[in-house]
């Protein structure tokens, strides 16, 4: 420890040695938000101007759960409780409401809702839950409608809703939920729509169920292809088929404890039921199941949310899919995005079978032979009646479908995702993933060309946690819309104005956003894509990009900052540097005059450089970064003393320079002490607690001797202490006295004053 300078007075004495004091102290840790996993690079708290948000919000309406993009791209339909509205997106900020219609449940379906014991605070409304285009003139919806669902179609004119006709409202069972909690979905595929959703009131009958088109078709209840507690989540059509996915208990294990697991299922758009066996019921229904898991570890079991890619380059499309795990992993609850290939579904659907061995009650691989074609084939005419009692039985497939973990991160529970694709400058494309959670988080992740994803950036869209509702994507706006129970959000795809330097833009690695050499600015990548914008997605690597010649060591980005902020100290104060933090994924470290820092003076809290300002200690501080292997200043000070300044250093010549005002705290000429703010409640602990310590230990050792004085006094029969009443003294001193008990005493060995002689030893 250096000794202070001399000739100062002792409130300055007391300061140095207070700040000496706190120097060994190490800076408070504080656990990583968001668990283990990649780490958001940048994160935006709810209201962080940094991250501009457009809030759309009625006071009469809640429940913004339904999003709905017109095939313009202009207009956003959205189904809210007991309304449904159309907002005009065309121009940037808060969504303008085009018109809205109402559609409340009617007083005699809510009395009948509240009589059935449901909450009419809460449950008795009608809860819109399919929001879909019919056609170039009307939607189709379907609502709860207070637990007893309905549909009906919706007429646009140039956008505007029409009002709902009480005539063509019809009865929705099996396309709405009767229970607004309970998961759903529904797909119009040809004009007939595919839904997924629970059949009855008690929310026991799962369903799968095609409309609006002839013949209706659906699950058959009584042969258990669905489990009682099946809940859907997406439903995705392709090229002859339509897959559902859901999740539900798993009977085809031997398990323990209650097993969920993921499926998606297969029905054939031109299925059209059986003729004498399962009339109006699915004749191609088939399920697999959905593995998504690291290897050597537990798997995600439960689905969330699922969305279609199409074929890029590549040729084959992906399913992204979102889940969550039964199982609490490192003590914390965690999420995975898992890609499926349409191209292996459809394969585990060309495979094996399962059958269910009624003797045993186990599920065994089928090892017989099929008839031709094959059961479950979207063949143009019906099955045979051999094939549809094959089916009743084999529906479960035998290989499960695996999918490719893109992204793991515990802490997050993540229940929306939306995915597009994104050119960068060289051309190559980038699949972007959207991904809301349970705590109104919104994440934006790329996957590499290695197949791993990072997190670009971490939103809080709102104040107090509440799940996503729904996500949806709109590209010709550039944003993205987050539906939730108070509003409807409006969120720029990327932020690419915060990154203020070359550097910065580049190590970001968005693929919205590259630097500009012109305007020396970081920007959205327009199109066409001009060939002297920078950007190095895959590497990250500033070094490369952010070169001003040919590529070299003299050439990279580094060894110059491009501002330097001069702060005018006073000598024997207390300075205080900040050092922004402008990425959670690098390190951080301080340099005095491209040396270490004098840590004799100096130390470093919460990113901070505290400086004790002596003789010697000015000049040039820089605040370091460190990412992807390469380092560059944050932010650079020249710290000059009023007293002696210092000489300008030549090598800083020609850089811009920025008079800044430093919080300090003067300690010579007998000021007042006024410890740096950060380190009061650190130096009041410690204060206190060395006082209670220090009391503490004093209270020990005058009250030892002095209960070991009073405890020989009362065995010796030393001194003279009133009998309690009724009790007489001894006629005689003679008189023998009772023989000693056991050491061990108890709590009724009492002596004459009531105070306890010992303890009990046990």
């Amino acid at each position: 420890m250096a000794l202070p300078a001399p000739g100062l007075d002792p409130w300055s004495l007391l300061g140095l040695f207070l700040f000496q004091l706190l120097l060994p102290f190490p800076p408070p840790t504080t656990a990583e938000a968001g668990g283990q996993g990649p780490v958001p690079r940048v994160r935006y708290s709810a209201g962080d101007r940094r991250r501009a948000l457009s809030l759309f919000q009625q006071k009469d309406l809640r429940d913004f759960d339904m999003l709905l993009l017109s095939d313009d791209g202009n207009t956003l339909f959205v189904g809210a409780r007991e309304a449904i509205l159309a907002l005009n997106i065309q121009e940037p900020g808060v969504p303008r409401l085009h018109n809205r219609i109402p559609w409340p449940a009617s007083d005699r379906k809510k009395n009948e809702c509240a009589f059935k014991r449901k909450s009419n605070e809460t449950q008795c409304f009608n809860f819109i839950r399919v929001l879909v285009s019919f056609n170039a003139t009307h939607l189709y919806t379907c609502g709860t409608f207070a637990f007893s669902p309905v549909c009906t179609f919706i007429e646009l004119k140039d956008s505007t809703l029409m009002p709902i006709l009480e005539a063509n409202v019809m009865e929705g069972k099996g396309q709405s939920p009767f229970n607004p909690v309970h998961k759903h979905t529904a797909v119009l595929v040809d004009g007939m729509l595919y839904s997924g959703t629970m059949n009855n009131f008690l929310g026991s009958e799962p369903i799968l169920i095609r409309t609006l088109g002839h013949p209706v078709l659906k699950t058959d209840n009584f042969l258990n292809w669905l489990q009682a507690d099946a809940s859907f989540v997406a439903a995705i059509p392709s090229t002859q088929v339509v897959y559902f996915f859901f999740e539900e208990t798993a009977n085809e294990f031997d398990f323990f404890e209650r097993l969920h697991t993921s499926r998606v299922a297969r029905v054939c758009k031109n299925d059209v039921g059986g003729e004498k066996l399962l009339q109006k019921k699915w004749t191609t229904f088939l399920k697999a199941q959905l593995l998504c898991a690291q290897p050597g570890q537990l798997p995600f079991n439960i689905i969330r949310h699922a969305v279609l890619w199409p074929a890029g380059s590549s040729g084959v499309s992906h399913v992204y899919a979102v889940f969550t795990s039964q199982w609490q992993m490192g003590g914390t609850q965690s999420s995975a995005v898992c890609a499926f290939s349409l191209t292996d579904i459809e394969r585990v659907f060309e495979g094996k079978f399962k059958e269910l061995n009624k003797e045993t009650s186990h599920w065994t691989t089928y090892m017989g032979s099929e008839t031709s074609p094959r059961p479950g084939s979207c063949s143009v005419s019906p099955s045979s009646d051999k094939a549809l009692t094959f089916m009743k039985d084999h529906f479960l497939m035998d290989e499960p479908v695996v999918g490719r973990p893109l992204l793991v991160k515990s802490g997050v529970e993540y229940t929306q995702l939306a995915v597009e694709t994104a050119p960068d400058v060289e051309g190559n494309r980038h699949v972007i993933m959207y991904l809301g959670t349970t705590t109104g988080l919104l994440h934006k992740a790329v996957v590499s060309s290695n197949g791993s994803a990072y997190l670009v950036e971490e939103i809080q869209l709102y104040p107090a946690p509440e799940p996503v509702r729904n996500l949806q994507l709109a590209p010709t706006q550039g944003a993205v819309f987050a539906g939730f129970s108070g509003g409807v959000l409006r969120v720029p795809r990327a932020n690419c104005n915060i990154y203020e330097t070359c550097v910065d833009c580049v190590l970001a690695r968005d693929p919205h956003c590259a630097w500009d050499p012109e305007s020396r600015t970081c920007s959205l990548l327009p199109t066409p894509i001009p060939s002297t914008w920078k950007q190095d997605v895959e590497r990250g690597n500033p070094g490369w990009a952010c070169a001003t010649g040919p590529v070299g060591r003299s050439h990279q980005p580094q060894s110059r900052p491009q501002i330097i902020k001069e702060v005018l100290a006073v000598a024997n104060s207390i300075l205080e540097l900040p050092c922004p933090h402008l990425s959670a994924l690098a390190s951080y470290h301080w340099s005095h005059r491209a040396a270490a820092i004098p840590e004799a003076s100096s130390t470093v809290y919460n990113g901070s450089l505290l400086l004790l300002l002596r003789e010697g200690a000015g000049g040039l501080y820089q605040c370091w970064a460190t990412e992807h292997g390469f380092s560059y200043p944050v932010v650079s000070y020249w710290v000059d003393s009023q007293e002696q300044p210092l000489a300008l250093d030549p090598e800083l010549a020609g850089i811009p320079r920025e008079r800044m005002e430093a919080p300090l705290t003067r300690m010579a000429g007998g000021a007042a002490l006024a410890a740096q703010r950060s380190y009061w409640p650190h130096f009041l602990t410690v204060t206190v607690l060395l006082a209670l310590v220090l009391s503490g230990a004093l209270i020990f050792l005058l009250a030892s001797p002095l209960g070991a004085l009073r405890a020989r006094g009362k065995v010796q029969g030393c001194g003279t202490l009133p009998l309690p009443p009724g009790e007489k003294a001894p006629l005689s001193k003679e008189q023998p006295l009772k023989p000693p008990k056991e050491h061990r005493t108890s709590a009724s060995d009492v002596d004459a004053d009531n105070n306890h002689l010992g303890t009990e030893v046990p």
